[in-house]
């Protein structure tokens, strides 16, 4: 269980790095036009925005499956 939860924990860190690494590297290397398009209007807050993005996608994808199991144990009890 601990190497699970350690490797996730390094994928999350080096997935955060990369991003991070990839948004400087545009930032410095494009221009103002190109960046607004990739990065959007808000710069400043890429980061956030896509672990608020993850975050959102994540409880969606819970909340389906919370869904999901409640209906086979539903259909189970009736």
């Amino acid at each position: 269980m601990f190497k699970r939860v350690f490797w996730v924990a390094a994928g999350v860190v080096l997935g955060v790095l990369a991003v991070s690494k990839a948004t400087a590297y545009v930032r410095a290397n494009t221009p103002d036009k190109a960046r607004q398009f990739l990065l959007g209007p808000d710069q400043e807050n890429v980061g956030m925005r896509t672990l608020q993005g993850l975050i959102d996608q994540f409880r969606q994808a819970q909340q389906a499956r919370e869904e999901e199991l409640n209906r086979q144990y539903t259909a189970k009890l009736s």
